[in-house]
């Protein structure tokens, strides 16, 4: 059962690494490459539309699969293993998850809502999604080296 518990979580750290990695790499400087009342229609539309059954399983179940496979893996007695699931699990519950409910979030509402313009918004928002994207290649970097010991 771990192994399955574990590949999840190797998937959904993946995923969310990619996404968040395309968002600081490729999709916010293209943003940033047309005028910013575009820009932020267009982040509107995104904001809009991630919240999906596609999108919000991974986001929210990754730290889970990574805390039932540390969990078994430490019953089963594998104790190195377990305790680097248990960390991944961790990095991404305050790198990603804590991350986006505290900062990013708030920022997309505002900018909804009006109440931030497009030049306060990208810079700030960009800075706090490289640390979700550092925090999910951190859990998905601790699950591979935790497979590697088992």
């Amino acid at each position: 059962m771990s192994t399955v518990f574990a590949i999840i979580s190797l998937l959904f750290n993946g995923l969310m690494a990619g996404l968040f990695y395309v968002f600081s790499t490729t999709i916010m400087p293209a943003f940033g490459a047309i005028e910013p009342a575009q820009a932020t229609a267009a982040m509107r539309s995104i904001n809009t539309k991630i919240l999906n059954p596609l999108f919000l399983p991974v986001f929210l179940l990754a730290p889970v699969a990574s805390l039932v496979t540390g969990v078994l893996l430490l019953v089963d007695g594998a104790t190195s293993a377990g305790v680097l699931f248990l960390a991944a699990a961790a990095v991404y519950l305050l790198g990603t998850l804590a991350t986006t409910a505290v900062l990013n979030v708030p920022m997309n509402n505002a900018l909804e809502a009006g109440g931030l313009d497009w030049s306060a918004y990208a810079p700030r928002w960009t800075t706090w999604n490289h640390v979700r994207s550092l925090s999910c290649v951190a859990a998905l970097v601790l699950a591979g080296v935790a497979l590697v010991l088992v």
